[in-house]
């Protein structure tokens, strides 16, 4: 086998992986609760916390080590955000380098 054919079926046995991981905003989630988080935990995401404010269910979830906030709207079924969340981003931290609490 040439190295280019290697390649090439390494990259159809990968290629479905990564695609079949990878959601956004308006595909379809679901309207219930429990059919959002299985539809989540089906496309590889471990959820951590849900939350329901209005019509959106907030989920945050973790997938292959990194931390995404979704948001799907409960009245369409669609994904509405995703929002990879950076793990330096605490609302809590002190920012601007002065001492005191956060200014936000």
């Amino acid at each position: 086998m040439t190295n280019a054919t290697k390649a090439t079926v390494l990259a159809l046995l990968i290629a479905p992986t990564v695609a079949f991981a990878q959601l956004t905003p308006g595909d379809a989630a679901g309207t219930e609760e429990a059919d959002i988080l299985a539809f989540l935990e089906a496309e590889g995401y471990t959820i951590e916390e849900v939350e329901t404010e209005g019509d959106v269910l907030e989920v945050e979830a973790l997938l292959d080590g990194s931390a995404f906030e979704i948001e799907v709207d409960l009245t369409t079924g669609q994904i509405a955000e995703i929002e990879a969340e950076d793990e330096d981003d605490d609302d809590d931290a002190d920012d601007d380098d002065n001492g005191d609490e956060d200014d936000a």
